[in-house]
């Protein structure tokens, strides 16, 4: 017995010979379902029931990892917001303190200049009084020296004359005074010179240390700034966009200057780590500006998804059975709500050829939008629209082979890949 006969005769007990009749006016036939035919139908059913599981299973299980990814990054991109605003008020204070320890040090040094300034005039006063002290001691020696020579006459001279020691000892005792005095004022401005030197050093360190917090401050603040700029960069570099261009044209738009304008002062005490933080503060100015103008530059591209209920793509961009396909597409039910993916104007609403039902939306910095093949279309040419708001339903118009949305983003009239731009979102999110 050959060995289908042997297989069909051991599957017959459980799926029995089965047979399937056709009439007609004048004849009948029928079709033999043999016990392997049957099992091999039952197979084929099964895996595609299976491989139908498996493949929602994947869906569903993407989706939710997509929208936890989302909610992770947006959860941290708040979090390094608030922290690089923590870093900035810190980083305002810390300024404000090393200022005014800069304040505080000029205060001391004027002090010390000051107190240099006594001391000198006290030790010039002291070489003065030194000088008469001199002059009265040599004075002193000639009169004794001439009073001995002349002894015989002692007696008559006294009772003639005034006392001339007399005289020397009264200026020897001011002139003793006023040395004593010299030398106290000396002392003291000797002490008080040495305090404020100290005070001086003092300062000095406080001003360091300030200064040294503040630069680890702002070297932070600058590393989170670069940190944030990075992917934004690289936003507008993968849909194929200059940065540079991008921030020109978005200066443009908001270039408003304004409020008085105050000379700058300078100072030549040593200024220099002040004038390196207030460099460093200006670069992070200026890398801050640069994020904003790229947020704003975000805010602008048509960076949303189109179709937020469940899909399925099916055509990516590229070449297509020998034809460029310069679009993705995505399927779902006819009357799927279709959203607009960033700010703009639209341009076109209506039939157009192989696109069916169209809208074109004009979006700035040179990108536009089109979305074919609708059932229902929600806006009118002129109208504004913003990001997220419906404008129209899924459907199966123009040259289609089932429900879907036909997505395009075009810049300065080129098509371009729209998955670019979904991909820059998700990374910035």
């Amino acid at each position: 017995m050959p060995m289908m006969d042997r297989l069909n005769a051991s599957l017959a007990k459980w799926l029995p010979e089965q047979r399937l009749f056709l009439r007609s006016d004048d004849s009948a036939r029928y079709i033999r379902l043999r016990p392997v035919t049957q099992l091999a139908g039952i197979s084929g059913i099964t895996l595609v029931f299976g491989w139908t599981l498996v493949a929602s299973s994947f869906l569903v299980i993407d989706a939710i990892s997509t929208g936890q990814s989302r909610d992770s990054i947006q959860q941290g991109n708040i979090a390094f917001e608030e922290r690089l605003t923590q870093l900035q008020a810190e980083r305002d204070a810390r300024a404000a303190e090393a200022l005014a320890a800069q304040a505080r040090f000029n205060a001391a040094l004027d002090q010390v200049s000051s107190m240099q300034s006594q001391l000198m005039a006290s030790e010039e006063r002291r070489r003065e009084v030194e000088k008469g002290l001199s002059t009265v001691q040599a004075t002193l020696r000639d009169s004794a020296a001439e009073r001995l020579t002349v002894t015989a006459d002692a007696a008559d001279a006294d009772a003639q004359t005034p006392d001339r020691s007399a005289e020397f000892s009264v200026a020897l005792d001011i002139l003793s005074g006023e040395l004593r005095q010299a030398a106290d004022q000396r002392h003291s401005a000797v002490e008080e010179a040495e305090a404020a030197r100290l005070a001086a050093q003092e300062l000095t360190a406080e001003r360091d240390q300030i200064l040294a917090r503040n630069d680890e401050i702002l070297s932070q603040l600058e590393s989170a700034v670069t940190v944030s700029v990075a992917p934004l960069d690289q936003v507008f570099r993968n849909v194929g966009m200059n940065p540079d261009d991008v921030l020109r044209t978005i200066r443009r738009g908001y270039s408003g200057q304004g409020g008085p304008l105050t000379p700058m002062a300078y100072s030549s005490r040593g200024n220099a780590a002040l004038t390196d933080t207030e460099e460093k503060a200006r670069q992070i100015i200026v890398t801050l500006d640069q994020m904003n103008t790229y947020r704003i530059a975000m805010e602008k591209l048509p960076l949303a998804m189109p179709v937020t209920a469940n899909f399925r793509f099916t055509s990516g961009f590229g070449r297509r059975w020998g034809r460029m396909h310069e679009g993705i597409d995505m399927a779902g039910p006819v009357g799927t709500p279709i959203y607009a993916t960033g700010d703009g104007v639209v341009t076109y609403a209506g039939r157009m050829g192989a696109y069916g039902n169209l809208i074109k939306i004009r979006h700035e910095l040179g990108t536009e939008t089109r979305y074919a093949h609708l059932h229902r279309i929600g806006v009118k040419v002129g109208q504004r629209v913003s990001q997220g708001e419906r404008i129209g339903d899924m459907g199966n118009t123009g040259r289609s082979t089932g429900p879907h949305l036909h997505y395009e983003v075009r810049m300065n009239g080129r098509a371009v890949d729209p998955m670019s731009f979904i991909k820059a979102a998700e990374n910035v999110q």
